[in-house]
């Protein structure tokens, strides 16, 4: 339905009220089966058992120009980062080191304001934020048509998250009878949510790649012994 001037040029369309109009931010081209249109701006997308897989989500946003900011982490390398294609100059890192007692929800709050993509590792014990303050936060990354990226060690996710995203398993290639060195990583990555992400979706992924960054699996053309692990991936 749409109301019309008297010469039928639409004035207004009610089924485009609400709907934002600014363009999602891109990802990695082997993230685009879990994310086929990128990472919607005003979401909020919970990532779990992988802090590599929480990297490769912001390489091609950070290159195309994004802000982005991690909060809440241990140490993670800048290498690291660089090869999964995040600028440096536009990421802002707030370390759990620096983080003032109960000051997670105001670090998260003050950055949405500000970046694009606000990745935070939720705390633990004490400084875990009230449920209240998190729908806060989700609302608030509405509000400026930020992506708020929380990262959490349980397999479930953010349960209120528009999409969630869960890496496991992991098998290792590079290591010979002996020799050799680990060369790329091989997990599964499940995707879900609500509304248009409530279809399930799912992934297999090299993680880092050969050389660095993700791709897609590709036959391993030299043969290699494979050092598996059937626990949730934590790089």
């Amino acid at each position: 339905m749409a109301i019309r001037k008297a010469d039928g040029t639409r004035v207004v369309d009610w089924q485009r009220v609400g709907v934002r109009t600014a363009p999602p931010l891109p990802v990695a081209a082997p993230l685009r089966t879990l994310l086929p249109d990128g990472l919607r701006r005003g979401s909020t997308v919970s990532v779990s058992g992988s802090v590599s897989l929480l990297l490769a989500l912001l390489g091609a946003a950070s290159a195309d120009g994004a802000w982005c900011a991690l909060v809440g982490f241990p140490r993670i390398s800048a290498e690291a980062a660089r090869e999964y294609g995040i600028d440096l100059t536009r990421l802002a890192i707030v370390p759990a080191s620096e983080l003032p007692a109960n000051g997670w929800t105001t670090a998260v709050g003050a950055l949405l304001d500000a970046v694009d993509i606000v990745t935070a590792r939720l705390p633990s014990g004490r400084g875990q934020p009230a449920p209240a303050d998190l729908r806060r936060l989700a609302a608030r990354a509405r509000s400026k048509d930020a992506v708020l990226m929380p990262f959490t060690g349980s397999t479930t996710g953010w349960p209120s998250a528009d999409v969630r995203l869960t890496a496991s398993g992991g098998s290792w290639v590079g290591i010979g009878a002996g020799t050799g060195r680990l060369r790329a990583r091989r997990i599964e990555v499940a995707a879900g949510g609500k509304g248009p992400a409530a279809r399930p979706r799912a992934a297999t992924l090299w993680l880092p790649a050969d050389g660095g960054g993700v791709s897609a699996p590709v036959e391993w053309c030299v043969t290699r012994s494979v050092v598996r692990n059937t626990a949730p991936v934590s790089g």
